[in-house]
């Protein structure tokens, strides 16, 4: 296939619409920390609305969602619970140690889907001052690291009944969320109703080009704008990143449904392919992590063979392949990558390997 490579390395990747570029310049802006920028406001009010919470905050990540949703929940020297392979713990670079002066007590849970049996004993004794406070809960929905997997919501209502019994916050990295309503066919806000704070991500599978908010109580939000200034994440006239996550929560959700399919194809490519192992068995929404043979060669050598065929997807480790879908990647160009997965043998990585 001629033309652009293929990007399945990321729903990150994506540019916005024509229609999407278009809201952004004509957005109505103002100075957002002097909370005088109507869009950003239209947004958090809508985010709000949407997860069930009475106030949101727009920021712009969703690793500063996350670790001011921790920061929301505890106070430095606490303790919060979590997957062993949550991105709030992987992939934020230490932040809820350095940022909020919490540590973090693991867990491998069923693909880093956490389960009540799983934390049900790991709160600290509450009357010991040997002890770390244990404060929080965080579970990520869908949960990258676990495939694109989607949280039951029987699971999540179980472990927050079991929370609140403890006096013990949820946080939700929502980061996928959209993708696991869609998935799941639960609302967003039947999802958000169980945690305390939520983030959202915009600029994933909903194609904004910047952005995420936390949503919560009035009071959760009112601090979580302290933090945001603290972490620097004050913006100005932040409408037209704002008009742009607008126009996705408006009109890229329903079509989320397509990248998962796009998704269970390549998965079926890899699956069959005697090179490659799926790793968290059948594909729910948009994302597909593959173990590489060893017989075949490694994941960079992998990578680079599919890159010589215009196909981009990430190398997460030595065996470990990520690939993709979203709204910048169409059914046929799928299809092509699909195909040149299924043909991958030895043979053709290491030839690629003496080439270079």
């Amino acid at each position: 296939m001629h033309g652009p490579p293929l990007d399945f390395r990321s729903d990150t990747v994506t540019k916005p619409t024509a229609e999407m570029r278009r809201a952004m310049a004509e957005a109505e802006v103002g100075d957002d920390v002097y909370g005088e920028d109507p869009t950003v406001t239209l947004l958090e009010c809508r985010t709000a609305e949407l997860l069930g919470k009475e106030a949101a905050v727009f920021v712009p990540s969703g690793t500063m969602a996350n670790q001011i949703g921790v920061g929301v929940n505890t106070h430095p020297g606490d303790e919060l619970l979590c997957s062993s392979t949550a991105h709030v713990y992987v992939w934020e670079a230490g932040g809820i140690a350095r940022l909020s002066g919490v540590t973090a007590r693991t867990f491998e849970g069923d693909g880093g889907i956490l389960r009540l049996e799983d934390i049900s004993a790991a709160i600290r004794p509450i009357h010991d001052a040997h002890y770390v406070r244990t404060r929080l809960v965080c579970l990520e929905n869908t949960h990258n690291r676990g495939g694109g997997r989607v949280h039951s919501l029987e699971g999540i209502a179980r472990i927050a009944r079991w929370a609140r019994a403890h006096d013990l916050a949820m946080h939700l990295d929502g980061a996928r969320l959209m993708n696991a309503v869609v998935a799941s066919g639960h609302s967003a806000g039947e999802i958000a109703q169980h945690f305390d704070t939520v983030s959202i991500c915009f600029s994933k599978g909903l194609g904004a080009p910047v952005g995420s908010a936390l949503a919560g109580s009035s009071d959760a939000i009112r601090r979580a704008r302290r933090l945001r200034k603290l972490f620097g994440g004050g913006m100005r006239q932040a409408g037209i990143l704002a008009a742009g996550a607008l126009y996705a929560l408006e009109n890229h959700v329903d079509r989320l449904s397509e990248d998962h399919a796009n998704a269970r194809l390549l998965a079926d490519a890899f699956a069959a392919n005697e090179g490659f192992e799926l790793e968290s068995g059948p594909v729910e929404t948009n994302l597909v992590w593959v173990k590489v043979d060893q017989s075949v060669g490694t994941a960079a050598e992998v990578a680079a063979f599919l890159r010589s065929r215009n196909v981009l997807v990430t190398v997460i480790g030595a065996q470990v392949l990520r690939a993709c879908t979203h709204l910048d990647i169409t059914r046929e160009e799928t299809e092509y990558a699909a195909g040149v997965i299924r043909d991958i043998e030895p043979a053709l990585i290491s030839a690629m390997t003496l080439v270079y």
